[in-house]
């Protein structure tokens, strides 16, 4: 019994470092993305260009890049939901086996499926920085 509900402590604990990681992550790109412009806006006028838009959205770049953030806020949502989905199956399987094995496989394909878009979203960047695609 005690075994069961460290478990189920454990799984919960796992559950709330997960949302706390989707809460903490857009608000720290957020505030990079703020610095950013600040900086930006500080250095117009003077001449420095590392602040210049790399092509802008007409270009193959901007273009690839706005599909693939679309994708990755589609499968990445979508992951989110069937981690949910999972949770609840898990905690209303009531210790059936299949039930157990069935919940842990479509939390463990949703993470699996948020970590391929995060590698693709760092692949597509690697591509784009360093070709000059016109």
């Amino acid at each position: 019994m005690i075994k069961k509900l460290l478990t189920k402590m454990n799984l919960a604990a796992s559950a709330l470092l997960l949302i706390a990681g989707f809460v903490a992550v857009p608000v720290a790109v957020t505030a990079q993305s703020n610095i950013q412009d600040n900086v930006c806006k500080g250095l117009q006028g003077t001449g420095v260009d590392s602040c210049e838009d790399d092509g802008g959205d007409a270009s193959f770049a901007g273009l690839a890049k706005k599909i693939i953030n679309i994708f990755s806020i589609v499968v990445g949502s979508v992951s989110v939901i069937m981690i949910i989905v999972g949770g609840f199956r898990y905690v209303i399987s009531g210790g059936d086996s299949n039930g157990v094995s069935g919940a842990k496989n479509t939390i463990m394909y949703a993470i699996i499926g948020l970590v391929i878009v995060l590698f693709a979203q760092i692949i597509v960047k690697f591509v784009l920085t360093n070709t000059k695609v016109n």
